[in-house]
């Protein structure tokens, strides 16, 4: 029996247009990045194997979203999208549980980045602006 076999790729509905696939894939897996890491702050912090496992199997976890995704849409839009929100969600966790204060002028930068990154999203691919 083949890996394949045992972990089949997630399938999505033909239906769904790619900027819902792709933002679905991101969002999962920068929260699978997002636990992961966790995971690891707490086996570093405590040496806690419950941690060490847990940790190790979300990002496996993460591995399958993100192959799966692949199936869908673009490498560099995935994986861009998925650092982004990956990153906006750790200054989240340290401005909310660790006290990190961040000037006005770098949240601003994160929201420039977020609509950036929204336009990569969702503005038409160079195949699509040619056929209109």
């Amino acid at each position: 029996m083949s890996v394949t076999e045992l972990f089949p790729l997630i399938k999505l509905p033909a239906a769904w247009p790619v900027p819902v696939v792709a933002t679905i894939a991101m969002v999962c897996l920068a929260a699978l990045d997002l636990l992961g890491a966790l995971f690891a702050k707490e086996w570093a912090d405590n040496g806690s194997l419950r941690a060490l496992v847990l940790g190790a199997a979300t990002f496996l976890l993460l591995f399958w979203v993100y192959a799966s995704s692949l199936r869908y849409a673009e490498l560099a839009l995935v994986t861009m999208g998925w650092v982004v929100l990956l990153q906006v969600g750790l200054l989240m966790i340290d401005r909310w549980f660790y006290g990190v204060e961040l000037p006005t002028g770098k949240w601003v930068a994160v929201a420039v980045v977020l609509v950036a990154q929204g336009y990569l999203v969702l503005a038409p691919s160079a195949e699509q602006a040619i056929g209109a």
